[in-house]
């Protein structure tokens, strides 16, 4: 399971203060304090600073060591070790969230239409869908190798690589240890805009998208934010 090695060390790779702020003003300016779940919390970094704000905080990540270093920011909170494609078993809430590119992970059309639905159906009427995908321009960058390595406090050294082909981001992760040598493999994919567009149409009308938060629309940049708000089917 992808996020068993990494778990560990994901805050010390890419946690970011200012990040997560941005993270929360752009969610505070579309919806007030409200139920929210986050689809794919990770380390629940963002998760516990919408807490901090009112936000009454659900999450769920598949990586049930994820789920451990989130609870340990807060007991609070409502975690659950689940897959995001799967929501039945939750209520329905004013808003939910997939953040950090964590939408990337549905690697197959069909689960995104799946996602879609689940997500509609865990929204209470005209509730708000917030979400990001990597942007096509991030397939031009990784087409060529990206790497970097350190050392954590531990002593445990890593490197970290990305790479981009077609429409697929790879992500590899080396970690070495005093017990020897940990892989993991994390593999993303990249959708075009004009199809999510397209897939979001039955479920939701897309209110704003941005580029890297604050440029209006679809533009080059590294990350597509998107509002959505609930419709109502027949």
């Amino acid at each position: 399971m992808i996020y068993n090695t990494l778990a560990t060390y994901y805050d010390d790779l890419v946690k970011d203060e200012q990040a997560t702020k941005a993270w929360v003003d752009w969610i505070e300016k579309h919806k007030s304090a409200c139920s929210m779940l986050e689809c794919a919390c990770g380390s629940g970094e963002i998760t516990h600073a919408l807490a901090k704000k009112g936000y009454t905080m659900s999450a769920l990540d598949i990586s049930q060591q994820m789920i451990d270093q989130a609870k340990a920011k807060d007991p609070t909170i409502s975690y659950y070790c689940h897959d995001m494609k799967d929501l039945s078993f939750l209520k329905q809430y004013d808003a939910i969230a997939c953040l950090c590119d964590s939408f990337n992970y549905l690697l197959d059309p069909e689960d995104v239409t799946t996602f879609f639905q689940q997500v509609h159906d865990h929204l209470r009427p005209n509730g708000i869908f917030f979400f990001d995908t990597h942007a096509l321009d991030r397939l031009e960058e990784f087409s060529q190798e990206w790497n970097e390595t350190g050392e954590f406090q531990d002593g445990t050294k890593y490197q970290w690589s990305i790479e981009s082909e077609d429409d697929w981001i790879y992500q590899d992760f080396a970690f070495y240890t005093k017990d020897g040598l940990i892989q993991e493999h994390h593999l993303q994919r990249v959708y075009d805009p004009k199809w999510l567009k397209q897939t979001l149409a039955p479920y939701f009308e897309i209110e704003s998208i941005d580029t890297d938060f604050e440029h209006p629309g679809i533009c080059p940049g590294e990350k597509y934010f998107y509002v959505c708000t609930r419709k109502e089917t027949k």
